[in-house]
Order: C-alpha cells, then sequence, then structure tokens
C-alpha cells in the first residue's frame, strides 16, 4: 500500500483538476424540452440535501463537518439486508462485514462504540455495538433517508459519536398535516446469489390533524454463494483441516437470514406544533458463518413518541422533544439448544430548544439522558450484569458574518457505568465519567459554487461496559475477553477541511482529516491461550494506548453532458462520471504499529447515463491491497467488482413505479473486507442478479 501521503495528494490533485477543467469548459446550450418522464434524478445537487441530523437542518454545503445523505433512489438502488453493506460505498465509510445479516459501518476507520447508530435521532437501544455479529435492530426496506456524519459528532450525541453518526430516517411519525390525503409505497426484490426476497410496505393518512403512518417488511435468504473456498490460502496453511475434511466452498454454510417487522404510528398536527408515538416489533433469525451450528434468534419492541412546539415564546423559534424505550434480547442458540441470552432495556429522550437570533447567533440548546440496563446469561455470559446512565446538556450557535459562517458548541456528559454484584464476577463496582466536548468550524462560501469548510474537534467517549467488566470467552471472534475496570475517558483532538462545489460540470467535494487519541482503548493480545470445553481462546486485554488517524475523501461527479445549475434539472437525457475514495492510515503512536482492521484505499468509478424513463449505471469497485498491519494480523489482498444497474420509472399522475435489474459482482471476484474478523473465513458474495420495483403513490 502506498503511504497515505501519496494517496491523499492523489486525490486532491485529481479533484482540483477536476474543477479547473470545469471552470474552463464552456457554458452548455440552452437546456432541451423538459423531460415528461423522470429518470433516476442523478441531477439533483447532493450538497443541497438537508441534514436532519444536523442542529440547524442545514444543506450539505453549508454544514462545517462532512456528511453525506443517502435518499431515493440512490437509497432504492443501495439497499443491502445489512445497514453496513447499505452504505459500504459512500467515502469514508466500510463495513464490519459479519456475514449479511450483522455488518454495521465503520467511519474512517473507527466502528463499535465509537459509531452511534441512530433511529430518527434516537438510540437503537440493541447489542449491535458488544460484537461484530450481533445485528442492528432494524431494516432498511422502509428507510426514507440514511445520514452520516463523518468524524466526532459528541457534540450532539454524546460519547458513543466520537468517530461519527449514522441516523436513519423512516417518518414512522407524521409530522405535518396530510389531511384527506392517502399515501404510501410498496417495494419487493429478488436475490439470485442467496435466493433471497424482500418484501415491505407503507401507508400513511390524515383527517382534521390526525395522521397515521403504518410499515411492515418481511426478507428471506439462504445461504449465500461464494467464488471459489471460504478459507482464503493464508488461513488454509496456517489451520489446517483435520484429516478427512475439505475445504467449504461454493456455498457459505450458515449464512441464512429470516427477518419480519412492523410498525404502527398515530400523530396529532396543528398550526403550533404535533405530537406523535410509534410501536415497532422487530424479528430477525439469522445463522453465524463464523460458528456452523450457531443460530441468533433477535426480538425488539420498541415505543417512539415525538412532538414540538412551533414559537411558543418570543424568540424561540421551537420546542422539540423525543423517546424511545426499548425492550430488547436475543438467544444464540448452538446446535438448536439455547445457549447464551442477552437483553438490553433501557430509553434515549432528548429535549432541543432553538432559538432565533440573538446578537447575531442562532442555535440550539438542549437536554439528553439515556439509560442501558444490560446482562447476559448462558454458556457464553462474558459480562455482569450492567446499568449505564448518562444525562447531559449541550450547546450549538450559529454566527454568520457575510461569507462566513461561524458554527461552534459544547457539551458535558455525566456517565456512571455499574456492574451488579453476581456470582459468576463477584462483588459490584461502580465508575463514574464527566465528559466534556467542544467543537468550532468555520464555512467560507466566496459565492453559490465554492464552499470551503474547517473544524477543530476535541471529543472524550467514556469506556463502555464490556470495555471495563469483561471476562470470558467469545465464541464470534475466537477469543477471551478481560477488561479493565481502571480505563480512563478516551480523548480524541481532531482537524477537518473539506472543499465543495455545487454546481457546473464537476460538482462534489475533497477533504483531509487528522485525528489522535490519548487513552485510545483497544483489545491487545496477550499470548494466553484459554481452553474451554475442548476450544480453545487467545486471550485479549482491553487496554489504553495512544493513536492516531489521517485520512482523506473524495466525491467528485463529472456530468459530461449537461452541467449542474442551481435550478431543477431539465435534461431529459444525462450522462455523469462519479469517483469515491477513500484512505485511511491509523497506528498506535506507542509501538508505531498499525491498528487492527484498518479499511484499505477504496475507490468507486461509477458510469451513469439517463434517457428519458430509463437508466443504467456501470460501477467498478476497487478496494487497495491492506498491508499495513496490525501484530498477528494477515495482509489482504485487493479486489475489483464490476456491478451493472438498468432502471426504468414510469410516472402516471401522482403514481411511480421503478423498476431496477442489478449484476453484482459479474467477474465473480474473490473478494475480502480487511475490516471483518471473518475476512479469512468468508468472502463477500459471488455472481448474483437482484430484481425489485417499487410503487410509490
Amino acid at each position: 500500500m502506498q503511504p497515505i501521503c501519496t494517496y491523499t495528494r492523489q486525490l486532491s490533485l485529481s479533484f482540483l483538476f477536476a474543477l479547473s477543467c470545469g471552470a474552463m469548459t464552456a457554458e452548455s446550450d440552452s437546456p432541451i424540452e423538459q423531460a415528461k418522464t423522470a429518470a433516476s434524478h442523478v441531477e439533483d445537487i447532493p450538497l443541497d440535501e438537508m441534514v436532519i441530523t444536523a442542529p440547524l437542518e442545514r444543506p450539505l454545503f453549508q454544514q462545517a463537518q462532512s456528511a453525506s445523505v443517502l435518499s431515493g433512489q440512490n437509497l432504492n438502488l443501495a439497499i443491502e439486508p445489512s445497514l453496513g453493506q447499505t452504505l459500504a460505498r459512500l467515502p469514508g465509510v466500510s463495513s464490519s462485514y459479519f456475514g449479511p445479516a450483522a455488518s454495521r459501518p465503520i467511519i474512517r476507520g473507527l466502528d463499535g462504540d465509537r459509531i452511534r447508530i441512530l433511529q430518527n435521532g434516537l438510540n437503537t437501544i440493541d447489542a449491535s455495538a458488544t460484537s461484530v455479529d450481533h445485528a442492528v435492530s432494524f431494516d432498511t426496506s422502509n428507510l426514507k433517508s440514511i445520514e452520516v456524519v463523518r468524524g466526532p459528532a459528541t457534540l450532539l450525541y454524546g460519547s458513543n459519536a466520537i468517530g461519527g453518526v449514522v441516523n436513519s430516517i423512516d417518518g414512522r411519525i407524521v409530522d405535518e398535516k396530510i389531511d384527506g390525503t392517502i399515501r404510501g409505497a410498496l417495494g419487493g426484490r429478488v436475490s439470485s446469489v442467496d435466493n433471497g426476497y424482500q418484501s415491505s410496505g407503507m401507508l400513511e393518512g390524515g383527517y382534521k390533524g390526525l395522521a397515521f403512518h403504518v410499515e411492515a417488511f418481511s426478507r428471506a435468504a439462504e445461504d449465500f454463494h461464494i467464488p471459489g473456498n471460504a478459507r482464503t490460502t493464508n488461513q488454509q496453511t496456517l489451520n489446517p483441516l483435520p484429516p478427512g475434511q475439505t475445504e467449504v466452498s461454493k456455498i457459505m454454510p450458515n449464512s441464512n437470514l429470516r427477518s419480519e417487522g412492523v410498525t404502527n404510528g398515530l400523530s396529532y398536527i396543528w398550526d403550533k406544533g404535533f405530537f406523535g408515538f410509534a410501536w415497532t416489533q422487530f424479528h430477525t433469525n439469522y445463522g453465524s458463518p463464523a460458528e456452523p451450528n450457531v443460530v441468533i434468534d433477535m426480538h425488539q419492541q420498541r415505543l417512539d413518541v415525538r412532538g414540538a412546539f412551533y414559537k411558543p415564546f418570543s424568540r424561540i423559534k421551537e420546542i422539540s422533544y423525543k423517546l424511545a424505550t426499548s425492550s430488547y434480547q436475543h438467544t444464540e442458540y448452538d446446535s438448536g439448544q439455547p445457549s447464551t441470552l442477552f437483553k438490553n432495556n433501557g430509553y434515549d429522550a432528548r429535549v432541543e430548544v432553538k432559538h432565533e437570533k440573538v446578537a447575531g447567533m442562532q442555535g440550539v440548546v438542549g437536554y439528553q439522558s439515556d439509560r442501558s440496563e444490560f446482562s447476559t446469561s448462558g454458556s457464553e455470559a462474558f459480562l455482569p450484569p450492567t446499568i449505564t446512565q448518562a444525562d447531559a446538556l449541550f450547546l450549538y450557535e450559529d454566527i454568520s458574518r457575510g461569507p462566513l459562517s461561524f458554527q461552534f458548541g459544547g457539551r458535558y456528559d455525566h456517565i456512571s457505568v455499574d456492574s451488579v454484584a453476581s456470582a459468576a464476577f463477584g462483588p459490584a463496582v461502580a465508575r463514574t465519567f464527566d465528559n466534556l466536548s467542544s467543537s468550532v468550524g468555520v464555512v467560507f462560501t466566496p459565492n453559490d459554487e465554492y464552499a470551503v469548510a474547517f473544524t477543530i474537534n476535541h471529543a472524550e467517549r467514556a469506556p463502555t461496559y464490556q470495555e471495563l467488566f469483561a471476562n470470558g470467552t467469545h465464541a464470534a471472534t475466537g477469543a477471551f475477553e478481560i477488561g479493565n475496570p481502571n480505563l480512563k475517558q478516551e480523548k480524541s483532538l481532531g482537524f477537518d477541511l473539506n472543499v465543495r462545489k455545487r454546481i457546473g460540470w464537476v460538482t462534489g467535494s475533497v477533504g483531509g482529516y487528522y485525528n489522535r487519541f490519548t487513552n485510545f482503548i483497544g483489545q491487545f493480545p496477550t499470548g494466553v491461550v484459554h481452553v474451554v470445553n475442548g476450544e480453545s481462546y487467545n486471550e485479549l486485554l482491553y487496554q489504553a494506548t495512544n493513536a492516531e488517524f489521517i485520512g482523506s475523501e473524495l466525491e467528485a461527479t463529472f456530468h459530461l453532458l449537461h452541467p449542474i445549475t442551481s435550478a431543477p434539472p431539465e435534461h431529459q437525457n444525462n450522462l455523469h462520471l462519479q469517483l469515491r475514495a477513500d484512505v485511511v492510515r491509523a497506528r498506535d503512536t506507542k509501538t508505531g504499529l498499525s491498528l487492527p482492521r484498518i479499511p484499505p484505499f477504496h475507490l468507486t468509478s461509477t458510469l451513469m447515463m439517463e434517457r428519458g424513463p430509463f437508466g443504467a449505471r456501470l460501477e467498478g469497485i476497487y478496494a487497495a491491497p491492506q498491508s499495513q498491519l496490525a501484530m498477528n494480523e494477515l495482509r489482504t489482498n485487493s479486489y475489483f467488482l464490476v456491478n451493472l444497474t438498468l432502471t426504468y420509472r414510469i410516472v402516471q399522475g401522482p403514481t411511480t413505479l421503478d423498476l431496477y435489474v442489478k449484476g453484482m459482482n459479474l467477474t465473480n471476484e474473490d473478494a475480502r473486507e480487511h475490516t471483518s474478523v471473518l475476512k479469512d473465513r468468508v468472502p463477500l458474495p459471488g455472481r448474483g442478479i437482484v430484481a425489485g420495483l417499487k410503487i410509490t403513490f
């Protein structure tokens, strides 16, 4: 792998060259007649999309922090069974990939508890951050959009967002009047690589301020096909099979899944506010590719409450509030018998007050409280029962002076992490942490075309109950994990620079970042091997070190036939070339060694064509070999995936029908994700076809 500075220089020079070419290109002829049938809407201006996660709901173009929004047709075509795989092609995002069901997003090389996964701005309240084999407790089928904030977002969302935020928006609580209207969506798809299917539906309507929202989904898939052997050559050499056993090939055993869920919501909307609630039940059952006889069966019941008062007082623009409560559990079955039970019951609540300009500043002040009661029982109970309580106050302000916009704020968190006394884990242990986070950003917009954003972030993360109190076997990672109850807060100082261009022949952004951690908490091998029930587990100890992350990201679209303007799209035929690239280098500054499972350089190039209702996308995804390795980590080879998507859109009045066919991994490439603990045992799926449709009305 080339040095990080080489990749950063390549990304920056290529984008600056593209901007120059776009500036020198002559203006196009007058627009042709507006298309009677809308195509894929690639020509919408992505940087004009609003970010709900942001405190003032600013468009991407005006955000100080780097962010992406996946919505509309782009989201529909990107959807995979797991959240991690759905987002894996965004710049700076990769996947933990534990098979098709359990894959969380990794942002700039950070994952697990450092990435906050939200549903409509509130915590998922599940067990997905405790282990890579635990799935996120919602499905991607009925989402309206997904927002990704790259870099520390602790200012608004606390300690668990020190690496970034992923916020899924589904609209389960209606917050606008839709009197006398019924609207909805129906979708479905089938896939050949796993004989899978997915169906989903949403319906909502209203009358005299009352509004309802109903949605449901169902998904199932069999074991997926792989290009060759499941294990890599390195793995076969290091761990040869016992005599008489043969290598798994062609089909990945125990990679099947089945999921279903339903949501019912009811709201009342008036001129000065709204109030609503929604009840959701989610269930999934999936195999663990790491363990041929292990199946995870998950259930969650969740209640969401949300409301707002608009302009209740002088200078107060809005008072909004949110609450989510959850009852979550999953059982891990071994050879059909219950083995380990995980439970997490808790809540997440927020109140935000947005004020109008005072002394030239507008912003929001807020309070957040969340609680988690987590427990495990059974043969793999490697944690005592724990209670985590966090309460926080935060402030965010924005002040504009001509082309400059200053965005700054701070947050204070008081967090308690208490273990409950038990015979297996000993007496109770109580830890408290007081975290302070702050951020200062400036956005310079000399005109409507360009913006330059720079931020400085200081963030603090309290260690989790797992990092503090773990003591036992963890079969998913093949480790005997030992926590450290004396760990201190993890602290980071980060710098982020981003250049954006929103109109013209070339649009997009390029940026670089540097993040330095003190007391960076990681798992380190001790060399001790534990033998439990005949199985060997390498001992991993949670310890603190210092670390640094440096990287760069590029997202540029070349509009080959027509430039993007600030006006709505008016061109029937279009051709776009989109480039997305990212690279990150992360190392332990005490030892000089690379940190484990850091994603390699990625480059995705997509040629997108629109002709009336027809659309086509030819995509190439390249991942460089990862040779910047941590101790005892194996090298991962490069891969190049080729995908082809064909779309067709039919518009009849208020009804839109989208049809699509996707050819995935057309060359049947043996591709491995370096970020996966299973990279040497589980490849990405082989060649396959996905066909689907979505009707909105």
